[in-house]
């Protein structure tokens, strides 16, 4: 009775594991059924019943549970290694359990009491072997690098090939791209590959610009300072203007705008609050005689000194903004008392649905801006409406309204611009000796539904739109996206650089795009200098609506592969599992799959591949680096009749967005497992570097860590998404900041070599740079003030580094 009862007391613990593989059993039979239904996978079904039966076996304390096990587990692996190979991330959710589960049962506190004293080597024996294989597959699986490339350039520069951007000082950064050809490249050397790992903090500042309880979600410090005159100059999300000193980052002067709405409860219907850039204007940089006036420009105006350093600022309240860059006060001769109100001709809107979260372009004469609209509230919003006003009076020069887009002639009082035509939210490029600027363009909304878009507005969306920059005429346009249902805004600033190619030098443009496409353009003409192939796309859009038969693809592109079933992932087979139920219930038919009421993956996702971050280039090595990131989306129609029942919209990515005027409103959601995390497997984001001599990939590595995104900050080197852009030097060493952990990165253009990283003090979301101090020191500088939509912790930090004397 007593060996009896030491027996019954030893067969708890298979017992209660039994228990619970039997419980994850059955939920793998249910889930199983479910996706072979959908035409899914039918491993589910099949190891659902193999560990259920398992987990029964070791309740009754069956030998044969040992055995049965083994084999699930070895089927397990298997079918793992046939799917996705020598992948260690993806072989996680398919074998990590299965794999501790076997340990656990070799252990003899587990396996003894099955065996009752009676040896039981097959059993035992083959439980080892498969325990053995799939430790094996893990531990094979550290020595491989799917979706990576290794390679090496070997070269510091291409024979000939010079920086032809607009000169300035090279420890400046007058631009937000640098230079008005929006390169981001530095010919600053001082920072090397041999001795960038002694960057230090030099200097931390706090603007107090802090987003609060009752700020949009999405309020965001995706500022790039400038150092110019001197300073460096930063805005923070409220339109707040800092001068600092560039070597010990005290405040020299601050402007605050004020916004009116700030006194609007909870700034309620907005969707954004941002400042990405402040834009420079020196007279003394365009020393010009009598002969040189433009005919428009009044005399009194070249000889206005009142502000002969200007800073221009658009603020949230829908103002542009002339400031002394000296002083911090307002130029008075701009506008009225400095300031252009920007809601004129434009029409109703509600607060937040029009201003410029983006820098205006400055010209010799002019300041250039454009407008971001609210995605998805209705088919009546603001004009995109392109403005020119002269750089010293505030007087405006000419508008381009793409609803209108012959007529350039400054608008009559009382007049309204287009409503609802394409916008364009991002940075502008210049070209000042060629005459142009150029315009990456967004869509007419909604984004998700185009039966009732003009043919104008057809025209130019979603591509890179010329205009010449004394009257606003249209010199070219270039389509990317056509009839774009997917918000695949092109959200880059265009890159100009010299290219060196097989007929010679030409005068490029580059725009980075969201579907991952890098267009390489004449800038003179818009004609391929890399070759566009038009690719067929699927077809089947909702009633009311229609698809184009085909998508312009660039042979220079880091487009994914299209999403399969296999492709799901998860922390464990049973979030993976239901992530695969949830694409296989989704419609996905590749890239460019047309929303519906079903409910369609979007892949890329509207953060896309590239981002307004855009890219930057090294001009002299003719290479470009990236940070493209891989985030699948979801898109789901909902009828007009339906929406009220749903709740209100939360966000432009949370509840259902309404599109008033349209027969169909839409949800948008990243594409998630019910733990939060993405449902498609891992690596989310890389850098990567080109060869622009022959348009290949140089290397392309995994970036960032889930240190600050999941639960346990583990710094698990899995890539993640950035969301900001990069600069290259002429040191050979590359910086990106935007990846969801809070690091500021350096990198070796030659190869990627991580070289060294920088613990911020929130969420680097921005582009950051690079300047000479007074004191002859190279600084590099970020905004670290996180993310609303992405999560990241946020802040108000502006935080520099040097190396360590």
């Amino acid at each position: 009775m007593s060996t009896d009862g030491a027996f019954s007391r030893g067969r708890l613990l298979p017992s209660l594991l039994g228990i619970l593989l039997l419980l994850m059993g059955l939920a793998m039979l249910v889930g199983g059924i479910k996706l072979l239904t959908l035409g899914g996978s039918s491993y589910y079904l099949l190891a659902g019943i193999g560990f259920g039966l398992s987990g029964a076996l070791l309740i009754a304390g069956r030998r044969a549970a040992l055995g049965l096990y083994a084999l699930v587990l070895f089927a397990s692996t298997v079918w793992a290694l046939m799917e996705v190979g020598l992948d260690w991330w993806q072989l996680v959710p398919r074998l990590a359990l299965w794999f501790a589960i076997g340990i656990v049962l070799l252990l003899p506190w587990f396996r003894r009491p099955l065996l009752r004293g009676q040896p039981a080597p097959v059993a035992t024996g083959a439980l080892g072997v498969a325990v053995v294989l799939a430790g094996a597959a893990a531990l094979a699986s550290q020595f491989t690098s799917p979706g990576e490339i290794k390679g090496q350039l070997d070269r510091d520069a291409v024979p000939g090939m010079t920086n032809t951007a607009p000169a300035m000082p090279d420890g400046d950064w007058q631009s937000y791209g640098r230079t008005a050809h929006g390169d981001r490249y530095s010919p600053l050397k001082e920072i090397t590959p041999q001795n960038v790992h002694k960057l230090v903090p030099a200097w931390t500042y706090r603007t107090g610009d802090i987003p609060g309880a009752g700020d949009p979600g999405e309020t965001t410090a995706e500022n790039t300072p400038l150092k110019v005159n001197g300073m460096v100059y930063v805005c923070t999300p409220h339109s707040q203007v800092i001068a600092l000193d560039p070597d010990t980052g005290k405040e020299i002067w601050r402007f605050d705008p004020k916004i009116s709405t700030m006194n609007e409860a909870n700034f309620k219907g907005w969707a954004h609050m941002t400042c990405r850039g402040v834009s420079y204007h020196d007279e003394a940089a365009y020393t010009k005689t009598s002969t040189e006036q433009s005919p428009a420009e009044p005399a009194a105006a070249t000889a206005s000194n009142s502000c002969p350093r200007r800073l221009f600022v658009p603020t949230a309240d829908t103002r542009l903004i002339a400031i002394n860059a000296d002083t911090g006060k307002m130029c008075e001769d701009f506008g009225d008392h400095g300031q252009v109100d920007l809601r004129h001709n434009i029409g109703e809107f509600t607060p937040g649905g029009y201003y410029s979260t983006s820098p205006p372009a400055v010209t010799k004469d002019l300041v250039v801006i454009g407008g971001h609209v609210t995605d998805n509230l209705s088919t009546n919003e603001p004009s995109g409406v392109i403005r020119a006003y002269d750089v010293r009076t505030g007087k405006l020069v000419w508008n381009w309204d793409s609803g209108n887009p012959d007529d350039t002639t400054p608008i009559a009082e009382g007049k309204t611009y287009t409503r609802n035509s394409p916008n364009m939210w991002s940075m502008f490029a210049v070209d000042e000796n060629l005459g142009m600027l150029y315009l990456p363009m967004g869509n007419q909304m909604p984004d998700q539904y185009g039966g009732d878009r003009t043919e104008d507005s057809e025209k130019y969306s979603a591509g890179v739109t010329a205009l010449d920059i004394n009257t606003g005429k249209v010199r070219w346009t270039r389509q990317f996206t056509h009839h774009d249902l997917w918000d695949m805004d092109v959200g880059g600033q265009p890159t100009l650089m010299d290219m060196k190619t097989a007929d010679g030098v030409k005068p490029a443009l580059l725009a980075s795009t969201k579907q991952g496409s890098i267009y390489v353009l004449d800038r003179r003409t818009g004609e391929d200098i890399v070759p566009i192939h038009e690719v067929p796309a699927p077809g089947g859009a909702v009633k009311g609506d229609h698809t184009s038969p085909t998508q312009p693809r660039s042979e220079l592109n880091l487009s994914p592969p299209d999403l399969t079933e296999r492709d799901m992932w998860g922390v464990t087979p049973f979030d993976q599992m239901l992530c695969r139920i949830n694409f296989k219930s989704l419609r996905y038919d590749g890239m460019y799959t047309p929303p519906s009421l079903q409910g369609s993956i979007v892949y890329p996702g509207n953060f896309g591949v590239f981002d307004w971050g855009g890219i930057s280039v090294d001009p002299v090595r003719q290479i470009a680096f990236l940070n493209p990131s891989y985030m699948a989306f979801t898109s789901k129609l909902i009828p007009r009749e339906e929406i009220a029942a749903l709740g209100p919209r939360v966000s432009e990515t949370e509840g259902v967005q309404p599109n008033a005027g349209a027969p169909y409103g839409v949800v948008l959601e990243p594409l998630l497992s019910p733990l939060g995390l993405p449902c498609q497997a891992p690596a989310w984001g890389y850098v990567a570097a080109v060869d622009l001599t022959n348009n290949q990939l140089i290397w392309k590595h995994k970036n960032g860590t889930v240190r600050d995104s999941s639960p346990v900050p583990l710094p698990l080197p899995m890539g993640v998404p950035s969301l900001g852009g990069t600069f290259t030097t002429a040191g050979g060493v590359a910086f990106l900041s935007g990846t969801l952990d809070q690091y500021l990165r350096a990198y070796d253009v030659s190869n990627g070599k991580l070289l060294w990283e920088g613990r911020l003090p929130a969420g680097g979301q921005a582009t950051p740079m690079t300047y000479t101090g007074k004191d002859g020191t190279q600084y590099v500088l970020v905004v670290a003030g996180g993310h609303g939509s992405l999560g990241t912790k946020q802040g108000d930090y502006v935080v520099a580094f040097k190396l360590a004397e």
